[in-house]
């Protein structure tokens, strides 16, 4: 199919991670990967030449609030349509630096707003660890990745992708991956596969409160992986005044167990007792 003419022709550039997708229907499945978007408010981040944009859009969502870095394609989805009709409101910056909420309440919009993206590589994973940490504002999301963290997101205990990030997203969303892409289905293609993961918030009764706690004995958990967790969490214990086998106890861990057997309720055990939030 040819492309469609709203859709801005330039070349992406290096420095922003930039990989555009064009086919329909590869846009329409990623569009409609975490469910309908009829009706709602769709955060997307890098649209580039909006093909994204423009599925979201004919798929009927309420209002598309568009995060781009590059001027180029920020000034070219402004002149759309529906961005003079306040369907499509356009902001040019670093998402990275962006106050989703307050973002959302200013450009008029819905809570809870999904994240639809093809997100630039060069900052995936910072801005999904800043929404999982999200309020009630956010709501699912589909969002492309490189193939390598989407598994790290989705992975499961005992497996090789399992680490923080699994951890901290099984905290506040049920997440998988919907499908993979070749490098051959972007311009220009990366050198690595693609994969949508999908992100559905647990209900407020699922979800963990005390995320600071959990990332940060994951981080120290699995930043010695290879060490059994009474050695791997010795120096996060020094600094909460703990003895590492007394906190492993106290959370029902065996201490000559590794990070990556733990299930996602064994840490939320280990960061209740090291958040000083139970017994």
């Amino acid at each position: 199919m040819s492309e469609r003419p709203e859709l801005t022709q330039a070349p992406a550039r290096k420095a922003l991670g930039q990989h555009f997708l064009f086919d329909p229907d590869i846009l329409s499945r990623t569009a409609l990967a975490a469910g309908p978007v009829a009706g709602r408010t769709v955060f997307e981040i890098g649209p580039g030449p909006g093909g994204l944009t423009r599925a979201l859009l004919d798929a009927d969502a309420a209002q598309v609030i568009a995060i781009e870095a590059d001027p180029r394609f920020a000034e070219a989805l402004r002149v759309w349509p529906e961005a003079r009709s306040g369907r499509l409101a356009v902001h040019a910056g670093d998402a990275r630096k962006v106050d989703w909420e307050g973002c959302l309440h200013r450009s008029g919009g819905r809570a809870p707003a999904m994240v639809v993206a093809n997100l630039p590589y060069n900052v995936g994973t910072p801005l999904l660890v800043d929404w999982l940490k999200a309020g009630p504002w956010r709501g699912a999301m589909a969002l492309m990745f490189q193939k390598e963290v989407a598994e790290r997101i989705c992975a499961s205990p005992g497996s090789r992708h399992y680490g923080r990030l699994a951890v901290l997203a099984g905290a506040t969303v049920r997440a998988h991956i919907a499908f993979t892409l070749p490098p051959g289905a972007f311009r220009p293609p990366p050198k690595v596969e693609s994969a949508v993961a999908v992100l559905h918030p647990l209900p407020d009764a699922e979800r963990f409160p005390n995320l600071a706690a959990l990332e940060t004995v994951a981080a120290a958990a699995f930043g010695q992986r290879r060490k059994m967790l009474r050695s791997a969490l010795k120096a996060l214990a020094k600094t909460a005044d703990l003895n590492p086998e007394h906190w492993l106890d106290a959370a029902g861990i065996d201490p000559t167990a590794r990070a990556e057997t733990l299930t996602q309720g064994d840490f939320r055990a280990l960061a209740t007792v090291f958040g000083g939030q139970g017994s």
